[in-house]
């Protein structure tokens, strides 16, 4: 392994990306490099312009991806479509006065000049050159036979730990070279801070074979000191170009290899993977290519088949030739369905596990081949031609196959061909399979955090909510973001936002418990900080792991007061009706999981025509600006926003988060309406027998004055069994108290503790109906704690009109 530094190597050149984004640097050779003129390139986003793939396009993002990043990557030329082996050093830049915007200084340098252009190598005193080439006084030369070059990977060169880094100046002076707009102060702190990061350098990997002497009885002469590995050198400017041309030769099909298996693995889709399979092969291997794939590994219904036969159904996902376009589009098909014979030699592949190789196809065979294939007649395709049928296999598992044809004008698969299309198949096979055991874990997840999330808010009196969720980037990192609304006794409403600690399956399950919990807990009529406290409790007892922040408001309708408490979480910002907008202060508290501390819970008057937005910190926290700013921008944005609920949503995930954010977002946005002091009606009671005839009598003409004719019956008769429950069994005073809002809504409260509950009664009981008799005719009813006491209620479905 030899690290060394580029500058002089290969081509260089530096791409600067500006504050919005948008490439602000493009020099010649970056359009010599892409094959984009400057003025095509500049004012364009780099993901776009470039053809990155999506995995890649990040790094110019340092908002959300927030560290330098070194890779290669093969791009295609803008102009004509040509592929380019390009090394990529991306550095995040922090804005300085005058720097032009810049935010990313990206250094990109043309590997596959490096690979094949025959550079030679000087590894201490061992000169990787072809014979009689000559180098360094006393240094060995070794045959390019003995020299096989495995890979080339951009690193990152820091200082040394014996003193600075010796191409830091050079870097910094190349490095001024290709940026001459900057004003050089402004170059400085950008030089500083890449130099800071790291020099852009180069990791090869090399085998070498070194020749041993057998031991012999005289004393061997001693061995050769070789110093430790220096930086690459240009090969001697008298090297024989003939010798440059053999290395260049021997070095090609491993340099083939490594460029191929870089690009099918540098997608996770596994269709993609095979796709890209199909195209590298062509026109360097065979003149037409096609993947075709089991179609349980198409579709990732079921795992790949232990044994294969003509009844397992196959699909082909990709075709690549190098004929006339749209040549055998109709012959061989992408996405078609194929059940193919037993004894023909894709099956054949399949269950031996051995390539299939016919060095020419006679007219008998190839109608046979083409028999297998349906009514079309494929035999020009197949006629004369070299066929290589080769398995796809991948931790022990047939995934498909591939197949090879060559022109009959060309020469047939000799040894070294079947032994790179061998270690292709190994290596694309190995790339499907993990891009389908991927696309598997990220379907499983988000499946797992779709099930847990609520489906459309609740339709409740006096308020409106809305939703709003954005997952992160990066698929397989579900978070544990999690979101509800629950509708309480008393027509009010509880709101929950929470963000459990890290990211994966884990994290989901762990906001499914709790989301779960909460619910559960919330049903009890408990205060926020009870509540809480409980979901604490809850969490230390599950486990260490179960960290999570959280905020519960609750908000009455009726009273027109919002009670919130929180547990770590993100506070909450309130928007009046005449526009102002303030973070409310609730006390932070600790997350939960953690104890040891109190939870409070505070209240605030809310008028009719406020807003309340709760959110996750995904929403506000990015690399650019910390918890207080995002906070801040909230409130702002919230304040100057005149739209409907889901217009505000919408406006703040548009202007408050990042393009790819780094972390789940979520949003619960609720409008208090509150419900019109004409639809609730309150008395309180004597507790004397006589209370029953009058009460019945007072909701019946309540009811009729509200046009609910329909229900008057119905609640006279429920209304009558839970004073009357009240009166015998209660304590203290009685009141009742209706509302009508989506539905009826009746409560019947007392002073007493002992919480009623079904009993089951035989047929000469006297008592002990009632309760029955209420869940037999109400839609809904419970029961449920007061300060002072209990509520019985229950609730009727008013009749659309």
């Amino acid at each position: 392994m030899v690290i060394a530094d580029l500058l002089g190597v290969t081509r260089m050149t530096a791409v600067t990306v500006n504050d919005r984004g948008r490439i602000s640097h493009w020099d010649d050779t970056a359009a010599d490099l892409f094959g984009a003129a400057r003025p095509q390139a500049l004012g364009r986003p780099p993901g776009d312009l470039l053809r990155l793939p999506r995995e890649h396009r990040g790094a110019f993002e340092p908002e959300a991806f927030g560290q330098v990043w070194c890779g290669a990557c093969t791009l295609r030329r803008a102009d004509n479509g040509e592929p380019a082996e390009i090394g990529w050093w991306i550095y995040p830049v922090e804005g300085a006065p005058g720097d032009h915007g810049v935010r990313v200084l990206a250094l990109a340098a043309d590997l596959r000049r490096l690979r094949r252009d025959g550079i030679g190598i000087t590894v201490g005193d061992l000169l990787l050159a072809p014979p009689g080439v000559p180098g360094p006084a006393g240094a060995a030369a070794l045959r390019p036979a003995a020299v096989r070059l495995l890979r080339v990977e951009p690193a990152l060169a820091g200082p040394s730990p014996d003193g600075p880094d010796p191409f830091a100046g050079p870097f910094a002076d190349r490095l001024a070279e290709l940026l001459p707009a900057l004003d050089p102060l402004v170059f400085g702190k950008i030089a500083s801070q890449v130099l800071g990061l790291g020099c852009p350098a180069v990791s090869l990997g090399l085998t070498i074979r070194l020749p041993i002497v057998p031991h012999t009885e005289a004393a061997p002469a001693p061995a050769p000191t070789v110093p430790l590995p220096r930086p690459l050198t240009r090969a001697p400017a008298d090297r024989p170009p003939r010798a440059r041309r053999d290395l260049s030769h021997a070095l090609e099909p491993l340099a083939f290899l490594g460029a191929a298996g870089e690009q099918i693995g540098s997608s996770l889709d596994h269709l993609q993977a095979a796709r890209t399979l199909a195209e590298v092969l062509v026109p360097r291997l065979a003149d037409l290519a096609a993947v075709e794939l089991l179609e349980s590994v198409v579709t990732d219904s079921a795992p790949p088949a232990d044994e294969v036969d003509e009844t397992t159904p196959m699909r082909r996902v990709a075709v690549a030739h190098n004929d006339e376009a749209g040549r055998w589009d109709e012959a061989v098909p992408e996405g078609e369905p194929l059940s193919v014979p037993s004894r023909t030699p894709f099956v054949q592949a399949m269950r031996t596990g051995r390539p299939v190789h016919i060095p020419r196809v006679d007219d008998a065979r190839a109608g046979r081949l083409a028999a297998a294939f349906g009514a079309r007649d494929l035999r020009p395709l197949f006629t004369g031609r070299a066929l290589l049928v080769v398995p796809l296999i991948a931790r022990g598992r047939v995934l498909g196959t591939f197949m090879l044809l060559r022109k009959p004008d060309r020469h047939g698969f000799d040894q070294l061909d079947l032994a790179m299309v061998d270690e292709l198949a190994r290596r694309a096979a190995l790339c499907v399979d993990n891009g389908r055991l991927y696309r598997r874990e990220v379907q499983v997840a988000e499946e797992l955090q779709r099930s847990m999330l609520p489906d459309d808010p609740p339709d409740v009196a006096g308020a409106r909510v809305r939703y709003r969720y954005r997952p992160a980037e990066q698929a397989a990192q579900v978070g544990g973001d999690w979101f509800d609304a629950i509708p309480l006794p008393g027509c009010r409403l509880g709101i929950v936002v929470g963000d459990v600690m890290g990211h994966g399956l884990t994290s989901a399950a762990i906001m499914g418990q709790l989301r779960t919990a909460v619910r559960t807990l919330a049903a009890e009529e408990m205060r926020p900080d009870r509540l809480l406290r409980q979901l604490d409790g809850l969490a230390r007892r599950l486990g260490e792991d179960y960290l999570a922040t959280c905020l519960i408001a609750v908000y009455d309708p009726v009273e027109r007061r919002c009670t919130v408490a929180s547990a770590g979480h993100v506070p909450p910002v309130l928007r009046t009706a005449d526009g102002e907008s303030r973070v409310l202060p609730v006390p932070p508290g600790v997350p939960i999981g953690v104890g040891g501390e109190p939870f409070e819970t505070v209240e605030f008057k809310v008028e009719d025509g406020s807003r309340l937005v709760l959110c996750t910190d995904g929403l506000l926290e990015r690399r650019d600006r910390d918890l207080d700013a995002g906070l801040e921008e909230l409130r702002a944005r919230l304040a100057e926003s005149t739209a409907d609920l889901d217009g505000t949503c919408d406006d703040l995930l548009d202007r408050l988060a990042g393009p790819t954010p780094a972390d789940d977002i979520a949003i619960v946005a609720v409008g208090f309406d509150g419900i019109p002091l004409d639809d609730v009606v309150t008395w309180q009671l004597e507790a004397v027998p006589g209370s029953v005839p009058w009460i019945r009598a007072q909701v019946g003409a309540r009811l009729a004055d509200w046009g609910l004719h329909d229900l008057a019956e119905t609640a006279r008769l429920l209304v009558s069994e839970l004073v009357t429950n009240a009166l015998v069994h209660g304590a203290g005073s009685v009141g009742l108290r209706l509302i009508r809002g989506r539905g009826l809504l009746c409560e019947v409260h007392d002073d007493g503790a002992d919480m009623p509950h079904l009993r089951h009664t035989e047929a000469t009981d006297e008592s002990g109906r009632g309760l029955q008799l209420v869940g037999h005719l109400a839609a809904r009813w419970g029961t449920h704690r007061t300060a002072g006491g209990k509520v019985v209620w229950f609730e009727q479905r008013v009749p659309r009109r």
